[in-house]
């Protein structure tokens, strides 16, 4: 009876897991963590922590394109450059990169610092998205928004969409 109580209490034990140990099975502790499901945040921490040197794209506190677009896909949008030449715009003293989100235009503009768009922001009606006093040269009534050294105008009547897209970018730059 000692012996069935043992075998039974042996298949138990390895019904519910029991695996061997990592140094056992030449497998580190965190791959072996991982690989069955439990986890703790240190080691996600760890492991998904991007460094200045893997990351293609520079954490400087100012936006970059790259910066821009990974956190446009970060909010969900499905983003895709527009390779034709960007047109210049009054008001905007840089080219801007554009974009299609969800069907829609976007124009941003990256200034080397925020003193440089601070210098065109006081010149541009921003409900308009164009330079004080002249007329809306946009086919749709543009959603303007500026962070730091961005300035980006958004061409949609998807008030959703524009509320999505202003809080991705309005919450600055990715910091060193």
């Amino acid at each position: 009876m000692i012996k069935f109580l043992a075998l039974v209490a042996a298949a138990s034990a390895a019904s519910f897991g029991c695996t061997p140990s990592a140094s056992d099975s030449g497998v580190s502790a965190s791959s072996t963590a991982t690989a069955t499901g439990v986890t703790s945040s240190t080691t996600i921490a760890a492991g998904n922590a991007p460094t200045a040197r893997s990351s293609p794209c520079p954490r400087t506190g100012l936006w970059a394109l790259c910066s821009v677009e990974k956190r446009l896909r970060d909010a969900g949008f499905v983003v895709r450059r527009v390779t034709d030449e960007a047109p210049r715009r009054a008001g905007f003293s840089v080219t801007p990169a554009v974009y299609t989100l969800a069907g829609k235009r976007l124009e941003v503009f990256i200034y080397p610092n925020e003193s440089a768009l601070s210098a065109d922001i006081k010149n541009i009606d921003t409900v308009s998205a164009s330079p004080r006093g002249a007329p809306n040269p946009w086919p749709t009534p543009p959603t303007f928004l500026h962070s730091g050294n961005l300035a980006a105008v958004f061409l949609t009547d998807n008030a959703t969409q524009a509320e999505r897209l202003t809080l991705a970018l309005t919450a600055g730059a990715p910091q060193p």
